[in-house]
């Protein structure tokens, strides 16, 4: 006599074909929960530790751009690998070991990267304030005033202002060509208006040393930053300050429709002047010092 198979409990076949079930859409949970807490992770901010603007560590900075580092340029083989050197000066001050940023490396037109450091806003939506400084200097020049000041003022308002919580973003970005001429200088600021877009303010940092007063200039009148200079400096005619010429980088910016402002404290280096002699420390912190509430002023405005 043949017997019949026994048949299974309804439960049993239920699990059979529900556990199987579970099993791949908890994995599926769970590979996506992975994903999206590491896509969390990777957005949140480092932790920033925010220092106030010393005198002693400009002097540092500023001597071992000057100094160590010398000519920074891509016209000579040492002054290549000297602006090498600058950008990761730049990357490991502001880097998270140190002063807590993501430094993003934005491919630039030759070889040397657009360095870039974001103060989120408290409303990032808001059109940002960009701070603008070059690392390079000109061929033969160790490069005080142009731009070894501009770039440790900038460096230093970037480190005081880590934790600030202000209205609008602040972008710190750094350029690798705008002194020397033979550079791809146009094509470096043509990159760094695609980077800015709609732009609140661009400040261009330069020139720091020659005094504690800020000097702007600007072929925008409207700038936002013109109307909130009080009690940090006066606002030059670009003629005076720029000598006539439309080499510098805020002119070449506005001429590609941003809203440039040269931020200094003399006229721009002319290519005959001599600028290998650092200023005193005391004065760079101080111009430095006014260049923080400056940006800080630019945040808030409305």
């Amino acid at each position: 006599m043949t017997r019949q198979p026994a048949h299974r409990p309804r439960r049993v076949v239920l699990l059979l074909v529900i556990l199987p079930v579970w099993l791949a859409l908890s994995g599926g949970f769970a590979v996506w929960h992975f994903l999206r807490r590491g896509d969390d992770m990777a957005a949140a901010e480092p932790p920033h530790f925010a220092r106030g603007v010393s005198e002693t560590l400009l002097a540092d900075d500023l001597r071992k751009l000057v100094e160590v580092i010398g000519e920074r340029h891509a016209s000579g083989q040492n002054a290549a690998k000297n602006l090498t050197r600058a950008a990761s000066m730049i990357e490991g001050l502001l880097g998270p070991a140190n002063t807590g940023y993501t430094v993003r490396r934005v491919p630039g037109p030759a070889a040397w990267p657009i360095l870039h450091a974001t103060l989120r806003g408290t409303n990032p939506a808001a059109p940002a304030v960009w701070v603008l400084a070059s690392y390079d200097s000109r061929p033969g020049s160790p490069g005080v005033e142009a731009n070894a000041t501009g770039l440790a003022a900038t460096l230093a308002a970037a480190q005081a202002m880590a934790d600030d919580p202000l209205a609008a973003s602040v972008h710190f970005v750094f350029l690798p060509h705008a002194n020397d001429p033979d550079s791809p200088v146009v094509e470096t600021a043509a990159k760094f208006k695609e980077l800015a877009g709609t732009a609140k303010a661009v400040l261009c940092v330069e020139a720091m040393g020659a005094g504690e007063e800020l000097w702007l200039s600007s072929r925008d009148s409207a700038a936002t930053p013109l109307a909130e200079i009080a009690g940090l400096g006066s606002v030059r005619g670009a003629e005076v300050v720029c000598h006539g010429e439309d080499a510098d980088c805020a002119s070449v910016l506005f001429e590609m429709g941003l809203p440039a402002v040269r931020v200094a404290t003399r006229p721009i280096v002319l290519a005959e002047e001599s600028d290998g002699q650092i200023p005193p420390s005391a004065t760079l912190a101080a111009s430095a010092g006014r260049l923080v509430e400056l940006i800080r002023r630019c945040a808030e405005a409305p």
